[in-house]
């Protein structure tokens, strides 16, 4: 048979997804609270490809085509990354919190070799150590779990050097609590001027000891633990490769809405 008499029908499978519709519902009036997002109906199969694309690491090239043009869902998440919608729909979520603990913490990510060298010349937050190109993501998270802020840097910044931005940032909570690496008098004076009670252990070596540490508080430190394992369930965030501070961070802002979107009934 010839091959002009075959008829080719290239099928398009329907790749996993993350939204129910009632999720979806949720996530559209919070975006059009903002006043900067038109209702389209193409954005819910848009914002299902960002999450694609999230969730497994990919090329924004490869995205499946079920999900539309590939270069039109990256221009709209570019956009809306400049725009901060991300940033406004965790902002408008993160009100939900519990303030009475506020847990701290920081997490190396690996940069790609393909996250560095933009052009632009805008904050990229891509910083040398020792193993290379890497970003830290520094996260707080309330009493039960949930992230309430956080910031990203290049991954040469030392916990206490980005702490007291983060703190100043960061809810009003009756305690806040920290690991060794948190061990400096700056960051609890930042903590202090909040009118929060820092239970932060000093290091083996200190003259003052930890007499006045709470300890059964402290167990409760795996939770910002937990919060990093969970980000890092996403691929787009456990490795890094977007080459801008500004769209990582709302890769970082939308994975924290996920967590927050059960919670929320508008």
């Amino acid at each position: 048979m010839v091959l002009s008499e075959i008829s080719i029908r290239r099928t398009i499978t329907m790749p996993r997804t993350i939204l129910t519709d009632e999720y979806w519902e949720k996530l559209l009036r919070l975006m059009l609270y903002t006043g900067r997002v038109y209702n389209k109906p193409e954005h819910r199969n848009t914002f299902e490809g960002i999450l694609y694309r999230m969730r497994v690491g990919c090329p924004w090239r490869d995205l499946p085509e079920y999900f539309g043009d590939w270069s039109a869902i990256y221009r709209r998440f570019n956009l809306w990354s400049k725009k901060g919608i991300m940033t406004e729909l965790f902002n408008s979520l993160k009100r939900l919190t519990d303030q009475e603990w506020e847990f701290i913490d920081g997490s190396i990510v690996k940069a790609h070799q393909h996250s560095a060298g933009a052009l632009s010349g805008q904050k990229e937050a891509i910083g040398k150590s020792r193993g290379g190109n890497s970003t830290k993501i520094h996260m707080t998270v309330d009493s039960y779990g949930f992230p309430v802020e956080f910031m990203v840097t290049g991954g040469e910044i030392n916990d206490c050097t980005a702490a007291p931005e983060l703190i100043k940032k960061s809810p009003d909570a009756e305690y806040t609590v920290a690991d060794k690496g948190y061990d400096s008098e700056t960051v609890r004076e930042t903590i202090r001027k909040k009118g929060s009670i820092p239970v932060i252990p000093r290091r083996s070596n200190s003259k003052i000891g930890n007499d006045d540490m709470d300890w059964c508080l402290y167990k409760y430190r795996h939770l910002v633990e937990n919060l990093f394992a969970r980000l890092k369930h996403y691929r787009a965030i456990a490795t890094r490769y977007d080459k801008l501070e500004r769209n990582y961070t709302s890769t970082i802002a939308l994975a924290c809405c996920l967590m927050w979107l059960p919670m929320w009934n508008g």
